[in-house]
């Protein structure tokens, strides 16, 4: 990861006007009291629950699933299968048809009690627009699930990292940006924050119409309160995404958070994963290799997803990569906070060119169908490399660019395509993707 720098870089100036959070009343007078996680599960038994989250019963989430059949499997994770399924009159009377998404605990995996319960406890608790919605739980006997909202685009990573994509758009990458840092925000605002600690693209959800929601709170912690700096913690989260100081101190903060923020903000505006060990060796990495070059624009411009070609300006990619370089500093105090990333993209989102850039972009589909090549070239590797590690990376694409005119990148329009397809095994369709029309939501994989 890089050791951390003795040398401050300027900080933003002070937050003028703190974002509005928005949250139902009731949380704001939740964050003040807040339950305390329990300490097991029978501490959750005693506790009786939590409002608005349903306790299920091991058979009804069996029929919810089909008996967890393996058609009904939507992704795997540290923590265990995810099954497609529906909640309805047939599975508790009286119950709205729902589609959901139910995370069984695997015993034998990376996460156990401790963090099924972190998850219940926070996601029980809090309510934000940008939090996957917790519908219940099942805590009877040894079995451990979790009930979410259906979510039916799936995870960020799955559509930025597939071989055969649907290309998300300029705007629908910084609306995502936007929507998971209200999210951050609204968590590092409460009463005592509650940092995150696992902020990569497997764990951003996005619904049908392409809102990104935060999942995955099992290694959520409260965070420093009063005179406190920081939390001292193990060391957990994904490699590539953790902060450097937290990784190599301990120390947790909020800040910790923005630079997780940040990696995922360089990830959308490239189009590389954080760690990518087919690429040249100084390529590894994709913060230390991309991160010097995000303030010289001639070099930004060619670094860029090429696949994003045509639909953005030169001073909205300046922006954009202005706030990564920010959010990446090594030095945490050098780092905005939350509602800072949030009036930035606000203000992003405000300024004409990107007006123009929507306007452009909403003359076509959400989302281009787009295959990687197996042989690319990459500008900044002689060709004996290129030609070495032509094929092996399924996900990235290095091009050459053309020289952008008038302040906006040059291509050629991209193929519209639409997948419209319904989600199979159910008496009625599910919530469709505007993407491929049933995608599955990814619950992704701690690396510990």
């Amino acid at each position: 990861m890089g050791g951390c720098l003795s040398v401050e870089e300027p900080q933003l100036p002070p937050n003028k006007n703190p974002v509005k959070i928005c949250k139902p009343a009731s949380d704001v007078k939740g964050a003040a009291s807040m339950l305390a996680p329990p300490k097991d599960v029978e501490d959750l038994r005693l506790i009786g629950g939590y409002e608005n989250v349903n306790v299920f019963s091991y058979n009804e989430l069996r029929a919810a699933t089909k008996n967890f059949r393996p058609d009904q499997i939507l992704g795997e994770g540290g923590f265990g299968i995810v099954y497609k399924g529906v909640i309805d009159e047939n599975v508790r009377p009286g119950f709205k048809s729902t589609y959901v998404a139910v995370k069984e605990l695997n015993p034998e995996g990376f996460q156990g009690d401790k963090e099924w319960l972190a998850e219940v406890n926070y996601l029980g608790q809090l309510s934000h627009p940008n939090l996957v919605k917790l519908i219940g739980y099942c805590c009877e006997n040894e079995h451990r699930l979790l009930v979410y909202e259906y979510m039916a685009c799936g995870s960020l990573e799955r559509h930025l990292f597939r071989r055969i994509a649907l290309t998300m758009p300029w705007s629908t990458r910084v609306k995502i940006a936007l929507d998971v840092a209200r999210g951050l925000a609204f968590l590092h605002g409460l009463e005592r924050p509650i940092i995150y600690r696992d902020f990569k693209t497997s764990n951003i959800l996005l619904d049908a119409d392409y809102n990104a929601k935060l999942s995955d709170f099992g290694l959520a912690k409260e965070g420093p309160m009063g005179d406190q700096t920081h939390v001292s913690t193990r060391v957990m989260g994904t490699y590539g995404y953790a902060a450097p100081e937290y990784v190599m101190t301990g120390h947790l903060t909020a800040r910790s958070d923005v630079y997780g923020f940040g990696v995922v903000l360089l990830e959308m505006l490239i189009g590389r994963k954080a760690m990518d060990k087919s690429r040249p060796s100084r390529e590894h990495n994709l913060v230390e290799w991309a991160r010097p070059l995000l303030i010289h624009n001639r070099k930004l411009l060619k670094i860029i997803d090429p696949r994003m070609e045509g639909q953005y300006s030169t001073k909205v990619a300046a922006e954009v990569a202005g706030l990564a370089y920010r959010c990446l500093s090594q030095n945490p105090k050098g780092r905005p906070i939350m509602s800072q990333v949030v009036e930035t993209l606000e203000g992003i989102q405000d300024l004409p060119e990107s007006m123009e850039d929507m306007l452009l972009q909403s003359c076509g589909s959400a989302v281009t169908l787009y295959e990687v090549p197996k042989e690319t070239v990459d500008n900044s590797t002689d060709k004996k490399h290129s030609s070495k590690n032509a094929g092996e990376n399924e996900h990235e694409v290095h091009s050459r660019r053309t020289k952008p005119n008038s302040g906006r990148s040059k291509s050629e329009p991209p193929m519209e395509y639409r997948l419209d397809s319904p989600s199979p095994d159910h008496d009625g369709p599910p919530p469709k993707c505007s993407c491929d029309g049933g995608a599955k939501p990814s619950f992704g994989e701690i690396d510990m």
